[in-house]
């Protein structure tokens, strides 16, 4: 039985945000992004997908309508994936995309999900630790470890507020624009994005390798498991 690291500050109260509801926008969030972003964020989701030819069994959270997972299936052809999305809808569009016959698909809210397996050596979020808080990130990051083989790899695409005084400027603004209209859109209560930098550190993950892009608004991220302190691990059952 694989062991897991927990913050020493780890606070498993119940989250205060319910989960968005984005089934009204299943359908029409491809075509959203090409207008805001035009094939930015597809580029964040896909920078790694060659990385992972050796991956055998993933866990892939939040993909949205599943164009990551339908490209990660192509790919690689001998992964099995397990998707969780909180939308049915969403889980719909992604299994229109994908290869059922290699996919399982569970309606579930990530933060109280509990995953199939113990042996994922690959963990994939795009765009989803931005609906969560940091505490949020963490707790996810923790429960996750144990589940994952030894060496696992994490890929994360995310928004993040880049360095420097110019890109902040017009970092800031578009990011709170983005939240208020998600809000508006799926009832996201979350307002600010979350350190999943720290929370991931803190919770057994070690970045790897990183790419930026739109001045770095945008990063592609592989992170990997690692080895914990025994005075910071904790047996999970």
């Amino acid at each position: 039985m694989r062991t897991t690291t927990l913050p020493l500050n780890l606070d498993r109260r119940p989250s205060p945000f319910a989960a968005p509801d984005f089934d009204k926008l299943a359908r029409i969030y491809r075509w959203m992004e090409w207008l805001t972003f035009g094939p930015s964020l597809q580029h964040c989701r896909f920078a790694f997908i060659y990385a992972l030819a050796q991956s055998r069994q993933a866990l892939v959270i939040g993909d949205g309508d599943g164009r990551f997972t339908a490209r990660l299936l192509e790919a690689n052809t001998a992964i099995e994936v397990d998707a969780i999305d909180v939308s049915p809808a969403m889980l719909h569009q992604l299994s229109k995309r994908s290869q059922i016959g290699r996919v399982r698909t569970h309606i579930a809210d990530a933060r109280t999900y509990t995953p199939v397996r113990r042996d994922y050596d690959l963990v994939a979020t795009h765009f989803f630790l931005d609906c969560l808080t940091t505490r949020e990130v963490e707790e996810l990051a923790s429960r996750l470890w144990s589940y994952t083989s030894p060496g696992a790899i994490w890929v994360v695409s995310e928004f993040t507020i880049p360095p420097g005084l110019c890109a902040r400027l017009f970092a800031r603004p578009l990011i709170s624009a983005l939240y208020f209209a998600f809000r508006l859109l799926t009832g996201l209560k979350i307002r600010s994005l979350p350190d999943h930098h720290a929370a991931l550190e803190q919770s057994g993950w070690a970045l790897m390798q990183h790419q930026k892009s739109i001045g770095g608004l945008l990063i592609s991220e592989l992170w990997q498991s690692i080895p914990v302190p025994d005075s910071r691990i904790i047996s999970c059952p």
